[in-house]
């Protein structure tokens, strides 16, 4: 390698690392050409992801300024250089990239490449993406490519983790669609019982008012008034129901505000009050971040549908570098022995595992008439 063996394995090292830190898509893509240009000393890396219509889904570039990347105009389409590394599923090394017979030409913005290397990202035999480098900054003779074999080489071994990653990214986003769908047909069925509940009512009472026009009307009248009452409640349920039925969108609102949201619709939609509280914490790592939610929802699941609770509490608080979340409730309470005994868990076990996953505890503490209180701390990043 033209790095040298020790400063070579290094640099692979955590180019490696860092792609596997990052879980959304554009992140790793980044990430991907970043470390690619870096350990190959190039002037320009790029990397585009094909869409099913000649174009790129997604184009990234490192080495070229925001207001270049402008000018440049729209994303490539798929020909050229380009076109060969993802139809014919090989590598390319050019000494000068505009003296090749399928060279087209760039826009007028583009900046001038000259060597280049580029090779496909596969996974499997589906070509994903294709990586290229151009210009290396090191001197070299006229008519030959500053990039060597071994330069491909070790491009190729990073393409080949690079699929890795970008596969793992998107089965994650994939994960997160599914469970923001799961999530959008919780939140529908609690306001569905509320709404129906209030409407159910509202029957009931035009029912019991019809009954009294012609022998009470007194009374037929204050029935007609709690009619409209609880048609009004069931509107401004529907209100909310179009207004805060959305995905849990982590990335975009963050923790806090996902679960005071949440927390609002859980109120509106059960007899059982339902309260938020949060001091001082900052933002998470996602995968912390995650996790805290969805052992929040497990519990407050648990005490909202079995618990018989008249009041839950969900408090999130700054610890260190890190936070804890509380659920508590003032409901029937269990004994948690017993539970494990009997087989039955109420999801503690995956709440656990949860916890663990992102290097945090959780403890539960619980008793027969006592309610319950379900705790998760994670250390921050």
């Amino acid at each position: 390698m033209s790095h040298g063996p020790r400063s070579g394995l290094a640099a692979v090292s955590s180019a490696l690392l860092a792609m596997s830190r990052h879980l959304e898509v554009r992140d790793v893509l980044k990430t991907i050409v970043a470390s690619a240009r870096e350990l190959l000393d190039a002037q320009y890396a790029a990397l585009g992801v094909p869409d099913d219509h000649g174009g790129f889904a997604q184009f990234v570039v490192d080495g070229v300024s925001d207001e270049q990347w402008k000018a440049i105009g729209p994303l490539p389409r798929q020909h050229g250089i380009l076109a060969s590394m993802l139809h014919e599923a090989r590598s390319e090394r050019l000494a000068d990239v505009r003296k090749d017979p399928r060279f087209e030409g760039w826009p007028s913005a583009h900046p001038d490449l000259v060597d280049f290397l580029g090779l496909p990202i596969r996974d499997g035999d589906e070509v994903i993406g294709a990586l290229f480098l151009a210009n290396k900054n090191c001197p070299r003779p006229e008519g030959t490519c500053g990039f060597t074999e071994d330069d491909e080489e070790l491009l190729g071994i990073l393409a080949q983790h690079a699929a890795i990653a970008l596969t793992n990214a998107r089965l994650y986003e994939r994960s997160r669609e599914l469970t923001i769908v799961e999530e959008r047909s919780r939140l529908a069925h609690e306001l569905h019982d509320a709404v129906s509940q209030k409407l159910f009512s509202l029957r009931l009472t035009a029912q019991a008012a019809a009954r009294l026009v012609d022998r009470d009307p007194a009374r037929a009248k204050g029935e007609l008034r709690q009619v409209a009452a609880l048609a009004a409640e069931a509107a401004d349920e529907l209100r909310a129901a179009v207004v805060e039925l959305r995905p849990a969108a982590l990335d975009e609102d963050g923790l806090v505000a996902t679960l005071r949201t949440q927390v609002q619709v859980l109120d509106r939609a059960h007899s059982a009050r339902v309260t938020f509280a949060c001091h001082g914490v900052r933002a998470l790592p996602a995968a912390q971040e995650e996790a805290m939610l969805r052992v929040a929802q497990e519990a407050l699941h648990n005490a909202l549908r079995h618990s018989g609770a008249e009041h839950v509490e969900v408090t999130l608080d700054r610890r260190g570098g890190g936070a804890v979340l509380r659920i508590t409730d003032d409901g029937r309470g269990f004994e948690p022995r017993t539970i494990r005994r009997a087989g039955r868990h109420l999801g503690l076990v995956s709440m656990r595992d949860r916890a663990n996953g992102v290097g945090g505890t959780l403890t539960v503490e619980s008793a027969p008439g006592k309610g319950t209180a379900i705790e998760m701390e994670v250390p921050g990043g």
